[in-house]
């Protein structure tokens, strides 16, 4: 529903803002690797 939208939505804009700021490129890399393991 529209809650999950939205928790998408503010995901996707602090994964925006660390990159931004630099220091999302081991947070990107924990994201995938965690995912390739589910």
């Amino acid at each position: 529903g529209k809650k999950k939208g939205i928790g998408a939505a503010l995901k996707a804009f602090s994964l925006a803002k660390s990159l931004s700021t630099g220091n999302s490129k081991s947070f990107f890399v924990r994201k995938i690797s965690t995912q390739n393991l589910e």
